[in-house]
């Protein structure tokens, strides 16, 4: 497709049209109000203003009006405010699929680098406080989040929601350890507290942050944690044993679950197997059945 056959989607400048010739798509409720998202919107836009500005719809009804195909919670939060009129972009579709319903929201770890970012240009830390309507603490907690973190682990995890305690368990580990335990987590695809304290009771006493320092959990005694050390050492052994072969042994299987769908798939075949030999024919429709479940076990096998 050339650079021709794509066309702008909006009108390149921005307009201010008064809330009177704004028809919204749906009502804002008062329990959406009291939603801690729309209360962040509504703070953000006293502190600073609005950022983002409403997207309408080029095209007025036969009564002058646009329609609001996103903005719904701006537009309330700015009429809550006592505002006429709000800044708007008009766009030639009048679809709403591609606007904010479809965004992924900001991970821990980019959430931590805009704010230290503002912090850095001078925002004072009760000012983005009060602009993201979270108390003071949240921000300086937030701030020094990833201090003591090993650069690899930020990098592995900089799209992920990863709880902040998770990153002051993993702050009690050593560079390597922490390393090894956001590999863990990928694989598993689990970043809760609850994994991350599993796998720090597994870490070996010269894998902690401070090895002179006896590993202590809540609950648990030392033999408790020897044990569990142990057992958890041999289990992500395994884990990484599995995950090592499972791509060669899924192609494997794909490979010969197809060659066995062809073979029942031959009538006489089918007949020799099952009166000679049912429980291999058991078998071979159980693979075919597992490995294809986008794909029927073909209708001469089916009984």
């Amino acid at each position: 497709m050339s650079m021709a056959d794509v066309r702008i989607a909006f009108e390149q400048n921005i307009v201010v049209l008064p809330f009177d010739s704004i028809l919204p798509l749906k009502q804002v409720s008062d329990e959406t109000k009291r939603l801690v998202r729309y209360k962040r919107v509504a703070q953000s836009i006293a502190e600073v203003g609005l950022i983002e500005p409403l997207v309408l719809s080029k095209h007025r009804d036969e009564n002058g009006k646009y329609l609001l195909l996103d903005g719904h919670w701006r537009r309330a939060a700015l009429m809550d405010r006592g505002e006429t009129s709000a800044r708007c972009i008009l766009a030639y579709d009048d679809e709403t699929f591609t606007y904010n319903k479809r965004i992924n929201h900001l991970a821990t770890i980019q959430e931590y680098f805009m704010i230290v970012r503002a912090l850095a240009r001078g925002v004072s830390e009760e000012k983005l406080a009060k602009a993201l309507d979270v108390n003071i603490g949240h921000i300086k907690r937030r701030r020094t989040m990833l201090d003591g973190i090993s650069p690899e682990v930020i990098e592995m995890l900089k799209d992920k929601m990863v709880s902040t305690v998770t990153f002051d368990v993993m702050r009690k580990m050593g560079p390597m350890r922490q390393v090894e335990v956001a590999e863990l987590m990928l694989s598993a695809s689990n970043f809760t507290v609850g994994y991350a304290r599993a796998l720090l009771a597994a870490t070996k006493q010269t894998d902690l942050a401070k090895p002179e320092r006896a590993k202590r959990i809540d609950g648990m005694t030392s033999e408790q944690l020897a044990r569990m050390e142990r057992e958890m050492s041999a289990l992500q052994q395994d884990f990484k044993a599995v995950e090592a072969s499972y791509g060669e042994d899924v192609l494997h299987l794909v490979i010969a679950s197809g060659y066995i769908s062809k073979l029942i798939a031959n009538r006489k075949v089918e007949r020799y197997l099952d009166q000679n030999h049912p429980e291999i024919l058991g078998e071979f429709k159980a693979i075919v059945s597992v490995t294809s479940l986008d794909h029927p076990v073909p209708e001469s096998t089916a009984r």
